[in-house]
Parts: structure tokens; sequence; C-alpha cells
């Protein structure tokens, strides 16, 4: 069979040709997947990191990874955040965004090129990995609990508003909640990393940052960089449907950052701040 032409719907959704089996049958249908392309995001004209997205939310996406990953200290840093065409291929239209710094605003694009390289390299320990990360983020003293039972009818919720997941099964998420349950808004993505971005841009390009007292839920695992995320935008308390890496509830004790595991049904684990969850 020819490989699936893949045409255009939402920007979360594409249609691809299939052939379904079923034992010895077949037959063509249609399936729903989830829609990934690069963005590059620019500093003024330069190039300072591609990732792998899904189509939405680019600006937030750009603001939450310029903020999280420390490149900018605040959104009153940037002038402007816009999608750029800088290149003749109809297929690349939307995927730059460039930011644009205030005035006397600068930052040491090698410096941070080099820190992106690190944060992913293998040969890095995980102690010097957790220093980074608490130099530039230290240990929260917001004095935010959470009510456990509330915290119970997360997952359902955040299912509940994945429409695109709903059509694909593809997508990951991630939501800010408030202490009273309440999610404030929820973001999809290809990567749970731009699904944390993607929320927490949200959440600064209303001037809602520092998080103090909110909670971020993700559908997936809860990894090292997420917590990261979290701890630079000041949220409290993670949860996640899945589990929680060594590395992230080592981060979590030390940046006193609860983190609520297996949030499943009426049951969770509670590692980190545990004191967090009333």
């Amino acid at each position: 069979m020819a490989e699936p032409a893949v045409r255009g719907g939402s920007d979360a959704v594409r249609s691809a040709a299939i052939e379904r089996r079923s034992g010895d049958a077949r037959r063509p249908a249609d399936d729903r997947v989830a829609h990934e392309e690069p963005l590059e995001i620019q500093v003024g004209a330069t190039p300072l990191a591609v990732v792998m997205r899904t189509p939405g939310h680019d600006r937030e996406l750009a603001l939450g990874f310029l903020l999280t990953e420390g490149i900018v200290g605040s959104p009153k840093e940037i002038v402007s955040l816009a999608h750029e065409s800088v290149d003749s291929d109809p297929e690349s239209a939307g995927n730059v965004v460039r930011a644009l710094l205030r005035a006397g605003v600068s930052i040491d694009l090698e410096a941070v090129r080099r820190n992106l390289y690190a944060g992913s390299s293998c040969g890095v320990c995980g102690k010097t990995t957790l220093e980074r990360a608490l130099r530039s983020s230290p240990p929260l003293e917001d004095a935010a609990r959470f009510d456990v039972a509330k915290l119970y009818d997360l997952p359902e919720k955040l299912r509940a508003a994945q429409s695109a997941f709903a059509e694909t099964g593809g997508l990951h998420a991630a939501a800010l909640f408030d202490q009273g349950g309440e999610l404030l808004v929820v973001r999809e993505d290809v990567g749970r990393h731009n699904a944390v971005d993607k929320t927490i841009g949200w959440a600064a390009a209303r001037g809602l940052l520092p998080l103090a007292g909110h909670g971020l839920l993700v559908s997936g695992r809860i990894s090292f960089e997420i917590v990261q995320k979290a701890l630079a935008a000041r949220i409290p308390l993670v949860a996640a449907v899945s589990a929680p890496t060594s590395l992230a509830v080592r981060l979590a004790a030390q940046g006193r950052v609860a983190l609520v595991g297996f949030l499943r049904g009426r049951t969770c684990n509670v590692y980190g701040a545990h004191e967090r969850v009333a």
C-alpha cells in the first residue's frame, strides 16, 4: 500500500488514509491522527531552538519555553512574539515564532544553547542537573495546601477537555488548576513538555506569574523537566495519572514541590513536599 496521504483538518488533527485490518479482512478507511510539525523559536533573527509540536497556541508555547528554560526572566522583557515566514517553502509557513526583546535586554545566546544541550545530555550527572535547576529557580516559600478529595476529580475533568485526544488518541495534555480543583486552562500537544509550556505561556500572557497556589496536571508521567518547568513558574504541586521519575522526585523534594502520582480513582501517591496535600 502507498504511504498514507495526510490531509488538512483542524490545527491539532489531520485525516490519514489507512487500510484497516481485522483478521484476514482488509478495507480502506480514514483515520484521525495528531498533527505534528517543527516550530523554530527565534530571538531577534537568531534561531534558538526547534521543537516538534502540535500547531496551535504557538505564541504561548514560545513564551512558556523562553520563561521555563530561563532564557528570559519575565514576560515584560519581551516586546512581541509573532509568527515569521522565513522560507519560500509553503509547508514552512507558520512554523517560526520570533521574540523581540525590549531595548536594553540582552541574552547570551551561545550560553543558552550550551545549557539547552547540557540539559538533554546523558553525560551530566543528576547532582549537577539538580544544582543548576535550583540556582535558577530556588525552593518555594509558598504555603499552599490542596484537598486530596478535589485532586481525585482532576483526571476526569482533564480527559473531558481533551477534544483532540478523543479524536486521535495521540496527544498529551497539561492543565493549570486552582486550590478549589477548577481547571483554568487545558492545552494539548504531541510533546508533554510543549503542553506544559503552552499552559505556563497562557498564564504568563495574562500576568498570572508567579503561579503561587496553583497546581499543574499532566496526562503522562512526571519527568524532571516537567518539575523544573513547574518550579520555574513557581507552581507548588504537580499531579499526574502516571508515575514520576527518580530525578523528578529529588528535585521536588529539594524545591518544596508536591508530586501527586498515580492519581487514579480515589487513590494516589504523594512525593516530595507531601505536606501540601491535606
